[in-house]
């Protein structure tokens, strides 16, 4: 079965072929790619073999019920889950959700409503969560350099250089803050803590350090000094 490449494919699974037919033709119409399931074995086989991008799930299937066929995608799939149902039962809802499903429509269903309620599913699927976002934050990236402090990395020209824990720090405070002039006492208190009491001067022994791994890596950016002040990341 092809698909187009930008098309997004729905997995649809009801023994029920005149839904299934009125939701494939609905779909269709909003741009998705539609694959048709009629049992919960199928389901499955068809939700490993094609990878679609949500499925919406009938719990009454005449092989197994929706409630197992979710249980049995979540063990190798993340995809997000909308079940159907023509119970209202508050219980069905909670189950449901606990085994992993992401929405919950009850029929009779206005093919509207399961429209607008796939693409809402769809875009809370693609948003970044609340640890992506932070994850995200603790990574900076510029021409041919990446500083990743989740994995306390240095990668320059998409390799991995080695960097003492405190040198990565310095450059990811600075590179975060791109074209600001920090002093050396600032830099202590930011980086290596207001516990410190040693030498400011070991800003410049990590700030000549970091110079060496960096040069000739990138003209778009670089450690500069700012005399008689202190020292920032400059992007040109």
């Amino acid at each position: 079965m092809d698909f187009g490449d930008n098309m997004e494919k729905l997995l649809v699974v009801d023994d029920d072929k005149n839904i299934c037919e009125l939701l494939q033709l609905c779909l269709m119409n909003e741009g998705f790619a539609v694959i048709q399931s009629f049992t919960g074995e199928e389901a499955v086989k068809k939700c490993e073999d094609y990878r679609p991008d949500l499925v919406v799930l009938d719990v009454m299937l005449p092989d197994k019920e929706g409630w197992d066929v979710c249980r049995d995608i979540r063990k190798f799939s993340d995809v997000p889950i909308i079940m159907l149902t023509a119970k209202g039962d508050t219980f069905d809802k909670i189950r449901g959700l606990e085994l992993g499903a992401d929405d919950y429509i009850t029929k009779p269903f206005d093919t509207k409503e399961v429209t607008l309620r796939i693409k809402s599913v769809l875009r809370r699927a693609k948003s970044p969560t609340a640890k992506e976002k932070e994850e995200n934050k603790r990574v900076v990236e510029y021409e041919n350099l990446v500083i990743d402090m989740n994995r306390y990395e240095l990668r320059l020209n998409g390799k991995v250089t080695d960097a003492p824990p405190k040198e990565l720090e310095l450059l990811f405070y600075l590179a975060s803050n791109p074209n600001r002039v920090f002093t050396r006492d600032q830099l202590l208190d930011d980086v290596w803590g207001f516990e410190y009491y040693g030498d400011s001067r070991t800003i410049d022994v990590h700030i000549k350090r970091l110079r060496g791994k960096l040069q000739g890596v990138s003209n778009a950016w670089t450690l500069k000094t700012v005399w008689g002040v202190g020292y920032k990341f400059e992007v040109n």
